[in-house]
């Protein structure tokens, strides 16, 4: 296992010096007439004041087919700057999976958060670590660590892109930190992460043995055809491994080609096909699917985004499971954001095959996620977070329908007040409840957190 976990430091550590090695930067920006001091030139990091205005937005040009959401748009910054910090969060649970009560967790991490821009290039990176120490016998103390890394190049009709997540955690991801900023690296100044299923080891069971590290690096080139169409071309590879034993440990990797066509300014349609494979460590089985979706979308920059995409998924086996090899079925899902004045709101829903999150060779996925989030005064911000999963083992896809199927329903629930104080300290108060059946025995935790988080003001690198 120690080698598994050498390999993954190695690899994580390569891929950050690619990226570093940044090519010269995006888009020439105008010198205003009236020079701004460096720290107030972009939106300040971690201010929780007013919503950003659609007018300070630049439209989102991802693309339709590739692998990443959809957003409301995104902020040019005109500088480089990277923002240390440091967090510290306590949390205090009653998990019905030990007798020991309630208990207390106390997470101590430095971060740092970096935004490199030149002329054609842009590099993102998240990272916090520290150690986590608690009085229940059963969680022991223990190290976390999560890195998000992208970068971007652009050149007239091309776009270049590389990123990297990279989590190790004493519990499930699914869930951990929601809301606060203990479930996100550093300051969150990088891009968002590859969309669930597309290369990533999804994890989305909490009752999985033990600390896990996961890795998903993915890579996309994208290429403007026309003024209305464009193709993009994807792959990807991810590992999920346990330290204790008693859970599976999974690879994936996939790619992925599509086309997309604008209709008009504000809606695109689209024709993906994508390819995953999961094999596992130790079992000889290999799960391979293709999907074939067709995918539209809607933007309006500050406002809306939403994406919808569906179609057939051809399932093949390496090891027959029932004397099959393989089974035709569907994929599918969909993202929405919708931005209101001093509030927002998320959902997203994703069907399709996954690794198995640690639990089983191979699952049938039904995911769910939403977010809602208000200012309720200048100081006081409410969000609120919801995530749902049910998993089948990929077995259900070809046994009898009268057959009893293995299956997990995993459901967090998160309330979050966060308060800022001054421009360079936030404070979050949190509830969470993660509750999960299997039809035999049921997990259920209740979760108070605090965290304080503190960051310099952005140093600017130039």
């Amino acid at each position: 296992m120690m080698r598994h976990w050498n390999k993954t430091l190695s690899g994580c550590g390569i891929v950050a010096a690619l990226c570093l090695a940044g090519l010269p930067a995006h888009a020439q920006e105008q010198t205003p007439e009236t020079p701004k001091p460096a720290a107030r030139a972009y939106p300040p990091i971690g201010d929780n004041g007013d919503q950003t205005s659609p007018d300070t937005l630049e439209p989102d040009t991802r693309p339709l087919t590739g692998i990443q959401s959809p957003t409301l748009g995104r902020i040019e910054s005109p500088h480089s700057y990277w923002v240390p910090g440091f967090q510290y969060a306590n949390t205090i649970q009653n998990d019905s999976s030990t007798s020991s009560g309630w208990s207390t967790t106390n997470y101590i991490a430095a971060n740092v958060s970096l935004l490199d821009s030149t002329r054609s290039s842009q590099l993102a990176l998240n990272y916090s670590g520290g150690g986590s120490f608690s009085n229940n016998p059963a969680v022991g103390n223990g190290t976390f660590q999560e890195l998000g890394a992208s970068e971007t190049f652009q050149w007239n009709r091309w776009r270049l892109q590389f990123f990297d997540q990279f989590s190790y955690l004493p519990e499930s991801n699914f869930g951990f930190g929601a809301g606060t900023p203990l479930g996100s690296g550093g300051v969150p100044i990088a891009q968002p992460p590859p969309q669930p299923g597309l290369g990533q080891s999804a994890q989305s069971l909490f009752t999985a043995v033990g600390p896990q590290y996961n890795n998903s690096f993915a890579t996309q080139v994208f290429y403007n055809v026309s003024p209305r169409g464009s193709i993009n071309l994807s792959g990807s590879y991810g590992i999920l491994r346990f330290v204790d034993a008693g859970s599976i440990d999974s690879n994936n990797a996939g790619a992925s080609v599509g086309y997309n066509y604008a209709l008009t300014k504000e809606d695109t349609i689209g024709l993906v096909d994508r390819f995953g494979r999961y094999s596992y460590v130790g079992n000889p089985q290999v799960i391979e699917d293709n999907a074939i979706n067709v995918a539209y979308g809607r933007k309006i920059t500050g406002r809306l985004a939403l994406q919808i995409f569906g179609g057939p998924d051809i399932i093949r086996y390496k090891v027959p499971i029932a004397g099959s090899t393989g089974v035709v079925t569907g994929s599918g899902g969909g993202t929405l954001l919708y931005a209101f004045e001093r509030g927002s709101v998320g959902l997203g829903y994703n069907h399709g095959v996954t690794g198995g999150s640690g639990v089983f060779v191979g699952a049938e996925t039904d995911q769910v996620t939403g977010t809602v989030s208000r200012q309720v005064s200048r100081a006081w911000q409410l969000q609120g977070n919801v995530g749902y999963a049910l998993n089948r083992t990929v077995s259900s896809l070809t046994l009898p329908a009268n057959q009893t199927i293995p299956s997990y329903n995993s459901v967090y629930l998160a309330g979050t007040a966060t308060r800022p104080w001054g421009p360079n300290m936030l404070l979050s108060l949190s509830y969470r409840a993660s509750i999960q059946t299997n039809g035999g025995s049921n997990y259920t935790q209740h979760q108070i957190l605090i965290s304080f988080q503190w960051h310099t003001r952005p140093l600017v690198l130039r």
